[in-house]
């Protein structure tokens, strides 16, 4: 990372920011004049978006190479920030990943990973950076969840949807917490979305089979999340049809709703750990 403080400008951290919705997300926070500091594996990809961003809007952008898998990042994410008095405005925790497969074929270590990085690093990053937020008066924090946090379990990537569901339940409860501190919290809930995801994850000949009006793009859910964290609304859901079908989990008999999701066998199929462009 750069040795200079950023300056008097707002500053978004985003995780995962290689690729997908996180990439769309940081794109738009430059094109609003946020400085921004992009955290991924892939530093190939985090320079090539630092070049991106600096041409088309002319914002600062710092990279930082990490794996949100290592329980130590998070803090030392802070940490460093810090020494160098760079101050986050925005936060956005878009890292994540799906282990396929039934759960008793997989590995633990996948799994653990999975908690790791979908569950402890956004509330450990929530509660490291959220003060500092509600103490300067400003914060806009956007917790990528996913439609399939509304629904019942599938069968198959079983800590996925489970992890997606903490993300909305905790952002729900600061959203509440952060009233009058002018910090807004916004869990994020996409359905499907293009980007390399699925191609990642192996499914992307099945999810191929689904019909295009279900789809979406990943620069129309970014610019959604920005618009809804900067409205101050506690979750999103994107688009009208995946609106449609949360609301048809709620009111619908929990006895279909869960006959139905036994049909769905897309992620039941052991593969390897599968990352979203974190």
């Amino acid at each position: 990372m750069a040795s200079e403080p950023i300056g008097k400008s707002r500053t978004a951290l985003i995780t995962g920011a290689s690729a997908g919705i996180g990439r769309e997300i940081a794109l738009v926070f430059a094109s609003e004049g946020f400085h921004l500091v992009l955290v991924a594996r892939r530093k190939d990809r985090l320079e090539a978006l630092a070049q991106e961003t600096k041409g088309k809007y002319g914002v600062e952008t710092h990279i930082i190479a990490a794996d949100l898998s290592d329980p130590a990042t998070p803090r030392r994410l802070f940490d460093d920030l810090a020494a160098q008095h760079i101050m986050i405005d925005a936060l956005v925790n878009n890292a994540g990943y799906s282990v396929t497969g039934y759960f008793r074929d997989t590995k633990w270590a996948d799994q653990a990973g999975l908690i790791q990085v979908m569950v402890t690093s956004y509330a450990e990053l929530c509660h490291l950076f959220g003060p500092g937020m509600a103490a300067r008066g400003y914060g806009r924090i956007i917790n990528v969840a996913s439609l399939a946090g509304h629904l019942p379990g599938a069968a198959g990537g079983t800590l996925y949807a489970a992890a997606k569901s903490f993300v909305i339940k905790m952002s729900e409860s600061l959203s509440l917490e952060n009233i009058g501190n002018n910090v807004h919290v916004t869990a994020l809930c996409p359905g499907f979305t293009y980007s390399e995801f699925h191609d990642v994850a192996g499914n992307r000949e099945q999810m191929n089979k689904l019909p295009k009006f279900i789809w979406m793009t990943g620069d129309v859910v970014a610019r959604q999340a920005y618009d809804a964290v900067m409205e101050g609304r506690p979750v999103i859901i994107n688009g009208r049809i995946n609106n449609f079908i949360a609301l048809l989990a709620r009111l619908l008999p929990q006895r279909l709703v869960h006959g139905l999701m036994a049909r769905n066998k897309r992620n039941a199929v052991a593969r390897t750990k599968t990352e979203n462009a974190a």
